[in-house]
């Protein structure tokens, strides 16, 4: 098959996949857009938004859709790395077994990441950067693909553990989800106080799925887009030559060589379900909010002030 006739056809698999998923979710168009993006590009997602606005349910109704094994974790201040990654027992026989965890899955829900100690947190960098993991000196690959789909509450910060840069670095796209509008909470209150209860029908296999992660590497992209992504991540670094006046008064950090690959594959991704073959600058300003908003680490002054990360990357953009 042609690569011209796979965009064609990602373009009405991707809209059927939407409307699927608009069964269960109501509203929140841009959360289900950068997930579905994070997983066509083969990253991580970090979703952050106050309880009850169906984070859980997003991740669980985006995995049915796409007809992917699911596990979801419960990270709790006394969950060890064993509980994520597995660990080895003696059989009958007195030999190791080894018994994989539920990081062996296809889609990994993180629930409220930032509530476990960075020990285990960092059981998960391996997973996902490597797609593998490292239990007792022998080497597992993991099932492809694989997406780690973290969640995190902004506001009870109590008890909880930051996430380190590194690991924060690791997600492709930092997703907050905000309240839903009057019309569709009506909705939503309407739909989940009766007996409704949508089938999902899933619409992809794991191996479409890795297909469509290599056409979208495939996507050639023009020099300027490249040196305009390159740019932008640069004039978010305060003691670059580039950085504008606002960034070297509000951030003590700017975004690392990811955020500009990471721009790219998510300007590609958003170019093809929207039916082009190579995208231009519009599609990386499309994507650049929730790429860039948690890698730059903003200062005092911007938090006395009030100013925003996403309000630094719009004047950016």
């Amino acid at each position: 098959m042609s690569d011209v006739k796979a965009v064609k056809d990602l373009v009405k698999k991707y809209n059927a996949l939407k409307a699927e998923i608009g069964k269960v979710i109501i509203g929140q168009q841009e959360a289900v857009n950068f997930t579905l993006l994070s997983i066509l590009c083969g990253g991580h997602s970090l979703l952050v938004g106050v309880p009850g606005l169906a984070k859980t349910l997003l991740v669980n109704t985006v995995s049915d859709a796409l007809g992917l094994n699911f596990k979801r974790i419960q990270f709790t201040p006394d969950l060890m790395p064993s509980d994520i990654l597995g660990s080895e027992i003696l059989d009958e026989n007195r030999h190791f077994k080894f018994i994989k965890g539920p990081v062996f899955s296809n889609i990994i829900l993180a629930d409220e990441i930032n509530r476990t100690p960075p020990k285990t947190q960092a059981a998960l960098l391996e997973a996902m950067q490597e797609r593998s993991v490292t239990v007792s000196g022998n080497h597992y690959k993991l099932d492809l693909p694989f997406f780690v789909l973290a969640t995190q509450n902004p506001i009870e910060q109590e008890g909880t553990y930051p996430l380190p840069e590194a690991q924060l670095d690791r997600f492709m796209f930092s997703i907050f989800l905000e309240y839903p509008s009057f019309e569709e909470e009506v909705a939503v209150v309407k739909s989940t106080t009766s007996l409704n209860n949508p089938t999902i029908t899933p619409l992809f296999s794991s191996e479409e799925i890795v297909e469509v992660q290599k056409l979208i590497r495939k996507i050639p992209v023009a020099d300027n887009v490249i040196e305009y992504a390159v740019s932008l991540v640069g004039k978010t670094r305060p003691k670059s030559k580039e950085a504008a006046e606002l960034v070297k008064s509000y951030l003590d950090w700017g975004a690392g060589p990811r955020a500009s690959q990471n721009l790219i594959l998510a300007a590609k991704a958003h170019a093809a379900v929207n039916g082009k073959f190579s995208p231009d600058i519009e599609d990386v300003k499309a994507v650049a909010i929730p790429i860039l908003s948690h890698r730059i680490v903003k200062n005092y002054k911007a938090e006395a002030e009030g100013i925003t990360i996403s309000d630094i990357v719009k004047s950016l953009l």
